[in-house]
């Protein structure tokens, strides 16, 4: 992590990409520490309005006294970005000129060890975003069945041990509880092969994504509140989502390429007859990556992609 504190992934690339200008109005969906947030409004200002919206209530408060000079230009909202139709809606705004989401745990619930989301720091297991959710890591860790659990690891960790990893944590839970990050990462080793532990990334760090994706339900949704962004977007606006892995990415790029050609007329059909209208301009054919620099000043960065796309 850069010794300047949090830095924002993709950061001028995702504010280029959003062809920021004075006097629109931008959301960002999934605030953080505030980083693209302030980045965004230092392009709007004068006349600009910023949406700020996080599920986790420590971020709200973090950015509502990092922007408090602001004032009138920035509202942010504790609630969670794929509810962005009645959020809007309550704010009485019809139309936005341009969005960002920046999906997956932000810097701060990373570096907050007592949150229980990194397999590096000890402490209760919890992973919740929004802290007034009720299911926690613990819950999913001592109360999902053998089977549930391996399914869980295999599809939001794709982890070609989760057979393995749900039977050791089944089996470990058995003599007491498993109440802590460490307790878990322990149990993960254990049921991982020694020579497969030797290459690639930390060993718990699939697990720790599976359980946190389903205590979070990052994916349930996602592809509806992708469709509801470009919905909400006026015409021209931009839509710009970084991602963290591939099952993230995956569904960004099938919704944008769907919406792009959202045609359903058999193939060989000359024209098309069910009338349904392409909605966006995919401006990234192929995602942006992080730059070396990038990578050296930011580790975090190194499997972060940026999809952008246009509404017509």
């Amino acid at each position: 992590m850069s010794s300047r504190g949090h830095v924002p992934v993709l950061y001028h690339e995702t504010l280029g990409m959003l062809n920021l200008k004075t006097g629109k109005t931008i959301v960002d969906g999934t605030l953080g520490g505030g980083g693209h947030a302030n980045g965004i409004l230092e392009k709007i200002t004068p006349g600009g309005k910023l949406v700020g919206i996080d599920r986790d209530a420590a971020a709200i408060e973090r950015c509502a006294k990092r922007f408090s000079t602001y004032k009138e230009q920035v509202t942010l909202v504790h609630d969670n970005f794929k509810r962005i139709k009645p959020i809007l809606y309550d704010m009485g705004i019809e139309k936005i000129d341009g969005a960002v989401l920046d999906l997956g745990v932000s810097s701060f619930q990373l570096d907050e060890g007592e949150r229980g989301f990194s397999y590096n720091t000890d402490a209760p297991l919890d992973m919740r975003m929004d802290q007034g959710d009720s299911l926690s890591a613990y819950d999913v860790v001592n109360g999902y069945s053998e089977s549930a659990l391996e399914e869980t690891i295999r599809e939001y960790g794709e982890e070609r041990w989760a057979a393995r990893i749900a039977r050791f944590i089944v089996k470990e839970r058995e003599g007491k509880q498993i109440k802590t990050t460490k307790e878990l990462t322990e149990a993960i080793k254990k049921a991982i092969p020694a020579a497969a532990r030797r290459d690639g990334p930390h060993p718990a760090k699939r697990t720790f994504q599976a359980i946190r994706i389903e205590v979070n339900g990052e994916l349930t949704g996602l592809r509806e509140a992708l469709e509801d962004y470009v919905s909400v977007l006026r015409s021209g606006g931009r839509f710009a989502v970084i991602t963290f892995h591939s099952l993230e990415d995956r569904i960004v790029k099938q919704t944008f390429k769907r919406l792009f050609n959202p045609c359903e007329c058999p193939k060989d059909l000359p024209v098309c007859v069910c009338g349904k209208v392409s909605q966006i301009k995919i401006i990234t054919r192929k995602p942006i990556l992080p730059g070396i620099e990038e990578l050296e000043e930011n580790p975090r960065a190194r499997s972060a992609k940026l999809r952008v796309a246009e509404k017509r």
